[in-house]
């Protein structure tokens, strides 16, 4: 699109080398990642302000970050002053608060256009969101609050080749991954880190879930090392992680047990597979729970909730029996769900940038 753009990558010090090894990884060598001071604020939604004022942790490391992102926005400042972009890109996140704050408040301001995956925006968002020359998407815009005539559901840029996959391909992928392939298979994951309450559920309804299918579960780097024992057949295998052919995997899969995650909505549903989320409401201001809301209300997955799956892990069979038993259902589960793949994100994504510069 413009072959002479120079692009930086700002970060801070935390994320630094992640970013730069996937700079590399990608053949980026000429984008530039600096460095800026950030501070990520702790809130937590069953808190009230006198709960705060009984933590003076909590509360010395908010003051903390404040005066991190005070002088995040001086050195940003600086920053834009000598490179002096074009537009500013911001996909949400704690080390975007004081580039965003930085560009908007130069003059002449730096145009700034923001992306939001979650149907929950974060505070950086919300704060910038005012700045903003245009607000994109992950999900349709009646689930944002955001100035419509600014804002426009882009969906999320995801890797290209990520698509529905033929009865035949699918056989062939649950062989390259060493399950048979006249069985159904059933790909469990919670995440990168994992997901505990997922993993004792498989665990411990193993048995029975392998009289029914094939099973794959990814239990996490967090959670590998300390799941309790259990037995690896040809129908049950676990991973820690899949970097490599995770894409294969998903494709494998006749129905996915998952978090809900924005990018692993949006990975599954351009898949057009039939989901089971269970979303994470343990963390602070948890997005997950509304992500998996606007799925179930089109009917576009099967949401189980994290605490009575804790209770009862037999939930998640009877429900993986069901939608097995019911090839109609699961069929379509996985159309409404891939109502909302956006193949070309990433395209219009650049354009809205593009168009966005100065």
């Amino acid at each position: 699109m413009h072959p002479r753009a120079e692009i930086r990558f700002v970060t801070d010090r935390k994320f630094y080398k992640v970013v730069r090894g996937s700079l590399d990884s990608e053949g980026l060598n000429d984008v530039r990642p600096q460095r800026v001071l950030a501070g990520k604020f702790r809130r937590y939604s069953h808190f009230r302000v006198v709960d705060y004022i009984k933590h003076p942790s909590i509360m010395l490391a908010n003051l903390w970050d404040v005066l991190k992102i005070g002088l995040g926005i001086l050195q940003s400042q600086v920053m834009l002053a000598r490179f002096r972009p074009n537009v500013v890109f911001i996909k949400g996140g704690y080390v975007g608060l004081p580039v965003g704050l930085a560009a908007g408040l130069l003059w002449p301001r730096v145009p700034i256009v923001i992306h939001d995956s979650d149907t929950v925006p974060g505070l950086a968002n919300r704060v910038l969101s005012r700045f903003a020359v245009k607000i994109a998407t992950g999900m349709p815009l009646k689930n944002y609050s955001y100035d419509k005539a600014k804002s426009v559901y882009t969906g999320i840029p995801i890797a290209n080749g990520i698509k529905p996959v033929s009865e035949k391909k699918q056989a062939e992928l649950k062989a390259r991954f060493g399950f048979e392939t006249n069985r159904p298979l059933v790909l469990v994951t919670g995440g990168g880190l994992g997901a505990k309450r997922l993993n004792d559920a498989v665990l411990a309804e193993q048995k029975e879930l392998c009289r029914v299918a094939s099973i794959a579960l990814i239990a996490g780097h967090d959670q590998f090392s300390g799941l309790p024992s259990y037995e690896e057949t040809p129908n049950f295998k676990v991973y820690e992680f899949v970097t490599e052919g995770f894409d294969g995997l998903l494709g494998a899969a006749d129905i996915v047990v998952s978090r809900a995650g924005a990018t692993t909505i949006v990975e599954l549903a351009a898949l057009a597979k039939a989901v089971i989320l269970v979303p994470n409401a343990m963390l602070p201001s948890s997005h997950q729970p509304k992500n998996a809301k606007v799925l179930a209300d089109i009917d576009a997955a099967v949401v189980l909730s994290d605490d009575r799956l804790a209770e009862r892990p037999q939930l998640l069979t009877q429900v993986i029996k069901d939608l097995l038993g019911d090839d109609k259902k699961r069929l379509e589960l996985a159309s409404n769900l891939h109502q909302l793949a956006k193949p070309h994100a990433a395209r219009d994504l650049a354009e809205i940038i593009v168009k966005a510069a100065k």
